[in-house]
């Protein structure tokens, strides 16, 4: 169980037997009465925001999440194919149920992944990764005034947005978690 006076940002708890991550709080005490902590919950599952008003010292559950260190093998249609690193066990996951960060995975990688209640909820995946450009138009020459881009498609499947500079076969080293482009590779 924990407290309110537990809570800070990134703390997990479980309400409704649904996980939650804690967004913003802020502690309030009016002028009559018991203080109150103003919350913004965001649910962990589906990435709705919600907002929550709890009584000070009220209690609340922790939710069953583990942390354990898989490696993504490949894809087999929608679905992603982890193995545990420790058993060598076979996990299925369906893509969509990881949302954009599935774009970001390449065959072999060795992540840590969130599970609740024994299910693969969401991925740790590294601040940045390095791509191959499989498709892209070619740039112009002597158009490199400003910053202007252009789509190039990885070699995961995901698109982003690229220097006229790039071309197709070289490697770029994108930012996993805004989907931005950070250097050639």
């Amino acid at each position: 169980m924990l407290s309110t006076t537990d809570f800070r940002r990134g703390l997990k708890i479980e309400m409704d037997k649904i996980p939650y991550e804690i967004v913003e709080f802020q502690h309030y005490k009016p002028g009559k009465g018991g203080a109150i902590v103003r919350t913004k919950l965001k649910n962990v599952l589906n990435g709705r925001v919600v907002e929550h008003t709890f009584r000070s010292g009220e209690k609340v559950d922790k939710p069953d999440m583990t942390t354990q260190d898989m490696q993504f093998l490949y894809r087999e249609g929608t679905d992603l194919v982890f193995m545990d690193m420790g058993s060598y066990e076979q996990v299925h996951v369906a893509g969509d149920a990881l949302g954009d960060k599935a774009g970001y995975l390449l065959d072999g990688m060795e992540i840590q992944v969130l599970l609740y209640n024994g299910r693969v909820i969401d991925l740790n995946l590294p601040a940045s990764l390095v791509y191959t450009v499989v498709q892209t138009e070619p740039g112009v020459q002597g158009d490199r005034v400003g910053n202007t881009t252009k789509a190039a498609t990885l070699n995961t499947g995901i698109t982003v947005q690229v220097p006229l500079f790039i071309n197709e076969g070289e490697e770029v080293k994108v930012d996993t978690r805004t989907g931005d482009y950070i250097s050639r590779a």
